[in-house]
């Protein structure tokens, strides 16, 4: 359950914190102060997108943290494991989302920072919010699988037949490519024969294309080359003034003076390591001179074959010979399936075969789940419904075989008749307003249930009913709060006068700014506040008299 939540520089929210009771919490307030900017602010730890132009004060971060007791919340460790957040001793969680100035959003979990699929999946096991658009998901094929599923408890089932259905898809496509492939086979195979005999030809090999250009560069400018080279070697090894001899010279005499000055040893051997690094320099001189050879014929041959290589490159739209090695590799590979294709496709054809009966099964199994929680659920909120004014309403949940789909093979539709001798039809085009509104709640109060999910919020679930319909919701509120902890905001004053705490939401103008507060009514002031929605004033005394009489209940 919530047991506190603070919201700070959200909307026309400076600043506020509530602390929840367990059970039924009802939130009132006027049209316009603010309800539906708390339920946003709390969507955050759910993992809402962030709208940073809610913040306040652009200049400062909004802060949404909720402190929740998870002490008996089931499934809650695992959700911590699988998102690698660390639970606290004291069986206490606390969420935090953070918008900063600049457009960036931060997530906590017990001030440990997590990404936002981690808040979502650990939020997801401690709140659920129902706003009046859900409303509109009752109609929703997808949404009403998910009711389903979710009383079916096959998560496990459902989970399995997910890597099932992927392994099927993955498998017929590579049956489908293989098929679509050998239909080409006939015309493909001697054109890529061509294509592979041309490139054998070559004899490729990784490297070549560097090594030929600079071999080419080195024969287009041998004359030149020659000339530099000899220029660097003469005064290195020539005759007349070789410096390799005249710095052999210099360390001899150098050694000689070794005898008379102690450091003349020192600068022999520095003329001795710089001789051997020049001499070493002029034999790589001397290599490279014997490399370069001015032969018109050789340059012609290394020409030619870049020009083969460059046509190929252009041909294969490649960039390099390692490309077209690649692409070599992968022709010979093709014409290899190629000529055993048709062993390729039968197996190929086995395996999928093979991957469609094991999802079939899993789909079937997990079809005869959903068919059982369907039945179950059907008379479930039938039950529920119609002490809320539906006393003829029938609810069946029709099922569709359809292909295999990544859900399964099911295609569901919820269908519902009103009044008596009325055909079951979808709820698009027979409900109205208010019995959406007291489906929605009856849902919800099973699916809570089922789950266990520890805090519940409805965000005026109870629009479009009123008189004793609107008691019989309140009761079945305050019942759910029995097993949870249910957060309700109201315009309906029965719904009001059954929670063990009542907060109101209100705005208040400062010199500068309007801002929206919210705080928890003492009993005189929850009088004064259900009086005030009864009437339109908190001090008629037959209001008073009337609000007395529903909190005395």
């Amino acid at each position: 359950m919530i047991k506190s939540l603070h919201i700070s520089n959200y909307a026309l929210i400076s600043q506020i914190d509530i602390e929840f009771c367990d059970g039924l919490n009802i939130i009132t307030g006027e049209t316009g102060a603010g309800k539906s900017v708390m339920l946003g602010a709390l969507g955050l730890l759910l993992g809402g997108r962030a709208d940073m132009r809610v913040v306040r004060d652009s200049s400062r971060k909004s802060v949404i943290e909720a402190v929740a007791d998870i002490s008996t919340v089931p499934g809650i460790a695992e959700a911590f494991s699988a998102n690698a957040v660390e639970a606290t001793p004291d069986g206490i969680c606390i969420l935090r989302r953070e918008l900063l100035p600049g457009g960036r959003s931060r997530a906590f979990i017990n001030d440990s920072p997590v990404n936002l699929q981690a808040l979502k999946a650990v939020a997801l096991r401690l709140i659920d919010i129902h706003s009046q658009h859900q409303n509109l998901l009752l109609a929703d094929p997808e949404y009403q699988l998910s009711i389903i599923d979710s009383l079916a408890d096959n998560g496990e089932l459902r989970a399995r037949y997910s890597t099932a259905y992927t392994t099927y898809r993955r498998t017929l496509k590579a049956y489908t490519d293989m098929r679509e492939l050998l239909r080409r086979s006939a015309a493909d195979a001697e054109y890529l024969g061509f294509q592979l005999e041309q490139l054998d030809a070559m004899n490729l090999r990784p490297g070549e294309q560097q090594e030929l250009e600079e071999e080419r560069d080195l024969l287009a400018n041998a004359t030149a080359i020659k000339r530099h080279i000899q220029g660097a070697l003469s005064p290195l090894c020539d005759d007349d003034s070789c410096a390799i001899d005249a710095l052999s010279e210099a360390a001899a005499h150098c050694r000689s003076l070794a005898d008379m000055i102690d450091s003349a040893e020192a600068l022999a051997a520095r003329l001795d390591s710089a001789r051997l690094e020049i001499q070493d320099i002029a034999e790589s001189l001397s290599q490279l001179d014997s490399r370069v050879q001015g032969d018109p014929q050789m340059l012609d041959a290394v020409e030619e074959r870049l020009s083969a290589l460059y046509s190929l490159e252009v041909k294969h739209h490649a960039d390099s010979v390692e490309q077209l090695i690649a692409i070599r590799e992968d022709l010979r590979s093709k014409l290899a399936a190629l000529e055993g294709g048709d062993d390729t496709l039968a197996r190929l054809e086995l395996e999928a075969r093979k991957a469609k009966k094991e999802a079939m099964l899993l789909a079937r199994e997990l079809s005869d789940t959903r068919r059982e929680a369907a039945a179950a659920f059907a008379d479930e909120l039938t039950a529920r419904a119609m002490p809320l004014g539906m006393k003829n309403l029938r609810c069946e949940v029709s099922f569709s075989a359809g292909k295999l789909m990544p859900s399964g093979l099911d295609l569901i539709e919820f269908r519902f008749a009103f009044n008596k001798n009325q055909t079951p039809l979808p709820i698009g085009g027979t409900a109205s307003g208010g019995e959406i509104s007291r489906l929605m709640l009856c849902i919800k109060s099973i699916v809570a249930e089922h789950m266990q999910l520890p805090t519940v919020v409805f965000d005026e679930v109870d629009t479009g009913v009123s008189g004793d319909v609107a008691s019989r919701m309140a009761d079945m509120m305050l019942a759910l709060a029995g097993r949870m902890q249910v957060v309700s905001i109201t315009h309906l004053p029965a719904v009001a006068a059954r929670g063990q705490a009542h907060f109101k939401v209100y705005k208040q103008d400062t010199e500068h700014s309007t801002e929206t507060h919210i705080g928890r009514l003492s009993e005189d002031e929850r009088v004064g506040e259900i009086a005030l929605m009864l009437s339109g004033s908190s001090d008629d005394p037959a209001a008073l008299a009337a609000a007395r009489s529903l909190l005395s209940r």
